[in-house]
């Protein structure tokens, strides 16, 4: 089985830097390709074909390389576990969000799974909170008030701005959840390949049933804008991007693997205003680094006090 450094005082290495930049230049740049996928196919479709090719290029590559695809019944529930949360309602949530708001405040609201995770690692696993993360999340409410507050006052809460705001929500807790299952599955030392192919599958059935149930056609919008979307959204930010993000949560854990949401708004943000004209005000630059700041708050190393290095 390998070694998993997950230690919050273990320090960063050269490798671990290079994911991190690698994990916010992907993750960064994948929220105007979601917006772009909008259009006449439902985005739980679009999920669909998303994951119909990663999966099937997951398994291909266990397969070439041998791995490992046997496992049993408590291992396929910690997988399907995954799917449900990280590869499939996390999508479907933001895609719908992204209805109602520019991808740059898309990428804001992510940012708060840094403030997330601690908590529901202290709910399932019963880590202690540190009360830098209480003030990090009272930091980053009052941030999304101040984004999103002057809209929803104005009316624009019921189908708008408020909605967006809850379904971004919504794909933040289950991206969280699907970490902690990601930090689960990292401990217990499962070939990465194998778990990401079976977390993609998983994926995969939940987003078909949910396009099934809700009567959605199996279309594809034969265009430029909605075939590169899509290209780069399976290759680089589903393919490489979770390989990545998965093997950083293996080698730091999941919490520390958060730092990276605190870098993704900005460059979110800087395509979002080039690309959207993303109309900046004041209380929205406020908001934003309330937010930011709140998620550095909490993820910062707590050296200070111990006897220790």
């Amino acid at each position: 089985m390998p070694v998993v450094r997950s230690s919050a005082d273990a320090p960063f290495g050269a490798t671990d830097a290079l994911l991190y930049v690698a994990t916010i230049l992907i993750f960064g740049t994948g929220w105007l390709p979601l917006k772009l996928q909008l259009g006449v196919v439902a985005p739980e479709v679009s999920g669909v074909w998303r994951f119909l090719m990663a999966t099937g290029a997951m398994f291909a590559l266990v397969v070439a390389t041998r791995g490992r695809l046997a496992f049993g019944v408590r291992d396929h529930v910690l997988f399907a576990a995954m799917g449900v949360t990280l590869f499939s309602l996390n999508f479907v949530s933001f895609y719908y969000a992204g209805y109602h708001l520019p991808s740059g405040l898309l990428s804001v609201v992510f940012a708060l799974s840094a403030v997330i995770i601690p908590f529901l690692s202290a709910a399932v696993l019963g880590r202690p909170v540190r009360r830098r993360v209480f003030i990090g999340g009272a930091a980053g409410v009052a941030g999304l008030g101040l984004v999103f507050g002057p809209a929803i006052a104005e009316g624009n809460g019921v189908d708008g701005v408020g909605a967006g705001l809850g379904l971004a929500l919504a794909g933040t807790l289950c991206f969280s959840l699907g970490s902690l299952f990601s930090g689960i599955a990292a401990r217990r030392g499962y070939p990465l390949t194998s778990l990401t192919a079976w977390g993609f599958f998983y994926g995969l059935v939940v987003l078909a049933a949910i396009a099934l149930v809700r009567g959605s056609p199996f279309i594809v919008e034969w265009n430029a804008r909605y075939l590169g979307s899509l290209a780069f959204l399976v290759l680089a930010q589903t393919l490489s991007g979770f390989a990545i993000y998965l093997m950083l949560i293996r080698r730091i854990g999941a919490s520390r693997a958060g730092y990276g949401t605190v870098l993704f708004p900005l460059v979110a943000l800087a395509i979002s205003t080039w690309f959207e004209a993303f109309h900046w005000t004041l209380s929205a630059a406020g908001g934003i680094a309330l937010v930011l700041a709140g998620t550095l708050l909490v993820l910062m190393p707590d050296r200070v006090g111990r006897g220790r290095p």
